[in-house]
């Protein structure tokens, strides 16, 4: 198991790279949508991105588009057994939300980088469907 072969790591290390990227993207899409603003305001306005609620609900919405080794990467994260569901998760919404890490992590680490920023585009365009205007 190398980083050279992605695929092979397990779910759960695709995860924790994946809500890294996933966090640094919205982070940073934030704050070109939204100029300077105060850090906390920024991180508010972050965690409706990347609760696991928001990460579920755009693995539902690319699930039709995922090509085979996507989806076997989304399914591997969806059956990972993590220590704890965090506050505010059920644990189904929980199991999606690493899937999506995890998808993630599989794209950041393999170096599809034009897929990699669909994905997480199609992310924060769905879960800003939910969000006030800035």
């Amino acid at each position: 198991m190398t980083a050279t072969r992605p695929e092979l790591l397990p779910a759960l290390t695709l995860a924790y790279v994946g809500d890294a990227v996933h966090d640094l993207y919205v982070r940073e899409w934030l704050v070109r949508q939204g100029g300077a603003q105060p850090a906390g305001r920024l991180h508010r306005a972050a965690t409706a991105y990347v609760r696991a609620g928001a990460q579920a609900a755009a693995l539902r919405a690319l699930l039709p588009e995922l090509s085979p080794v996507e989806a076997d990467i989304v399914r591997r994260g969806r059956n990972a057994r993590p220590a704890h569901a965090p506050r505010g998760a059920d644990a189904a919404e929980y199991q999606a939300a690493t899937a999506f890490e995890a998808l993630v992590g599989y794209l950041y680490l393999s170096g599809q980088r034009e897929r990699l920023r669909a994905v997480l585009a199609r992310a924060v365009a769905h879960a800003g469907e939910g969000q006030p205007a800035r």
